[in-house]
């Protein structure tokens, strides 16, 4: 408990499902938390539940996908905290009213799920990386999926938009190396969500684990022991639950990460 205090972290989409479970653990281990939503109603009562727990809570209501509304955000996460010291990317959308092939997938939803699953984390980036840099730390995870990594019949254009946040993540980490920003990809696994019932609505209830059970792996990679890991790494959450604590910790790496100002740019692929 308290390994996060006084952190500052920002979580996207944390009115419900994976966001609200990562606000109520980052909320556990001490951090002040910046949380917003689309939906108004929800994102108030998920704040003032941690308010009212003792968290220190800023909740704004907007659309992720609006380029104004990061800035607004983060701007007004200044004023409150003073920075960000953690950047979860967890807002996301399936896409077309039901699972679609790309074939006939409409260009509108096709442009919005891309708006909000990879647009809208670098726009957040852009908007929090500089005061990291004056800092020399933070600490960025992108959400990402298991269609990231897999071809799956209708899911192709939420999974086209996860593989370019990964992609997006592993270039982040390139270019942050040596500043003390450290930059992950997670992929939470399947999880009792809003989301997952509507993409699969015979499913029993509470056949897939709670969100709750991808939570510990952000929050560890926010940690101090987590910059063991190297920057850029994607991590599978509930594989990364089955592994013992002890080797948590890959092997041959330290805990720390020394700040001596960016590499060289590296020469650029062949085209």
């Amino acid at each position: 408990m308290g390994a996060l205090r006084g952190q500052v972290v920002l979580i996207t989409g944390a009115s419900r499902g994976l966001g609200a479970a990562l606000a109520q653990a980052f909320a556990a281990e001490g951090a002040r938390l910046v949380l917003c939503a689309r939906d108004e109603a929800a994102l108030q009562k998920a704040a003032d539940g941690l308010a009212a727990a003792g968290t220190q809570v800023l909740a704004m209501a907007g659309d992720v996908a609006d380029p104004a509304f990061a800035p607004r955000l983060v701007g007004a996460a200044g004023k409150r905290f003073g920075g960000i010291d953690v950047l979860i990317n967890n807002a996301g959308q399936i896409g077309a009213p039901s699972l679609c092939f790309l074939e006939t997938y409409p260009m509108d939803a096709l442009e919005r799920v891309f708006h909000i699953n990879t647009f809208a984390p670098i726009r957040f980036i852009q908007q929090v990386v500089a005061g990291m840099l004056k800092r020399r730390r933070g600490v960025i995870i992108n959400v990402s999926s298991d269609a990231a990594a897999g071809a799956y019949a209708g899911w192709g254009a939420y999974g086209a938009s996860k593989a370019a946040l990964d992609h997006l993540t592993r270039t982040l980490a390139v270019e942050l190396d040596g500043t003390g920003i450290r930059v992950y990809a997670v992929d939470p696994g399947d999880m009792d969500t809003q989301l997952h019932r509507d993409c699969f609505p015979g499913l029993d209830p509470g056949s897939p684990p709670p969100p709750s059970v991808a939570t510990g792996v952000f929050v560890w990679l926010a940690s101090g022991e987590g910059a063991a890991v190297p920057t850029g790494t994607r991590i599978e959450a509930q594989k990364w639950n089955a592994i013992p604590k002890a080797r948590h910790r890959p092997a041959g790496t330290q805990a720390g990460r020394a700040c001596h100002g960016r590499k060289a740019a590296p020469a650029a692929p062949d085209p």
